[in-house]
């Protein structure tokens, strides 16, 4: 198979390097608006570069990975489903619910698939907490709480264009709380602040929120995140039900010095980024992605799912600025 990759910075890199090594995957070839650090990357990844993404598209492709800057997921999307070449993005699908709905409504009659990067689904630890769950090992859930901690802040550059805390972190929490659980969230409160630099006020964000989340079952659930962490990187589920629990980022990385003198914590050194936390998730999703291209599996992750994500996010964020519960119909177009 030849898989053609649309964009070559840190994580477009990664993907390169992935794709190389999904057996069947014979030829990858790289493309991005900036030419040079396309070749470049071609060069030190031993793979192909193409002169444009038409030129990428014009010698054929089984499948295409995009890991550009946001603002053009949504056009480069379209324009893979224009070739009829099966498609993967990173989240987000688009900068906001109407694009992300154009996207959606032009997959469900396209030809070819469009699988979305919400890389925690492939993650062995999420997955063996659904499993628990689904075989009835904990019970009835009464609770769970997730959590997304960045050790340290992005370049203030990148806060006007990220979507704000929700849209852009939390987002993986709302969609691996719904895979997990199978259930659907109903309405949010959340609260957000700002403790830190002032650039995140003024790009009308926050570096630290919290959510309570109702599900359709009146499960509820928390869901926080801050651009602050100190002790690390940190990514954690709970999942705690009415005969047993599971805890998904319990682990010897976990950024978890004990409070309690009598007591000895095995600690290793704290994941540093998101990329070292997930690296055999991000692995898995781009070798499931060979097999839906190929038509060999199923898309495990559409377009309109990463869309119900958004749209807990959404609610999120207007509960945030109005200081009020908010109802996910709220902001469903």
């Amino acid at each position: 198979m030849k898989i053609g990759l649309i964009g070559t910075g840190r994580i477009g890199a990664f993907h390169a390097a992935t794709l190389k090594t999904v057996p069947g995957v014979e030829r990858v070839v790289v493309a991005d608006v900036d030419t040079a650090r396309a070749q470049a990357l071609a060069a030190s990844a031993g793979v192909e570069a193409a002169r444009s993404v038409d030129e990428l598209y014009a010698d054929g492709l089984d499948g295409v990975v995009i890991a550009a800057a946001t603002s053009a997921h949504a056009a480069l999307i379209h324009q893979a489903l224009d070739h009829g070449v099966p498609v993967f993005c990173e989240k987000p699908v688009a900068a906001d619910v109407p694009g992300t709905l154009a996207v959606v409504e032009r997959a469900r009659t396209a030809t070819v698939p469009v699988q979305i990067g919400f890389q925690r689904r492939f993650d062995a630890g999420y997955r063996a907490a659904r499993e628990a769950l689904r075989a009835g090992d904990l019970g009835w859930v009464h609770t769970l709480r997730a959590c997304t901690s960045d050790p340290a802040p992005p370049h203030a550059s990148y806060v006007p264009t990220s979507g704000g805390l929700f849209r852009d972190c939390s987002i993986h929490d709302f969609d691996i709380l719904r895979w997990v659980t199978g259930r659907e969230v109903v309405s949010v409160f959340a609260l957000g602040a700002n403790r830190g630099e002032d650039f995140f006020a003024a790009g009308d964000d926050v570096d630290t929120c919290a959510a309570v989340l109702r599900f359709d079952d009146d499960t509820l659930a928390t869901v926080t995140a801050t651009r602050y962490n100190g002790a690390g990187y940190d990514v954690r589920l709970e999942v705690c039900g009415s005969r047993d629990t599971r805890v998904v980022g319990l682990d010897d990385h976990a950024p978890l010095p004990t409070a309690e003198p009598a007591l000895s914590w095995r600690r290793g050194t704290p994941y540093a980024t998101f990329m070292e936390r997930f690296h055999d998730a991000y692995v898995t999703e781009l070798a499931a992605f060979v097999e839906v291209a190929a038509g060999r599996a199923a898309n495990p992750c559409s377009a309109a799912e990463a869309l119900e994500a958004l749209y807990v996010a959404e609610a999120c964020d207007l509960s945030r600025r109005k200081g009020e519960p908010v109802t996910v119909a709220e902001v469903r177009a």
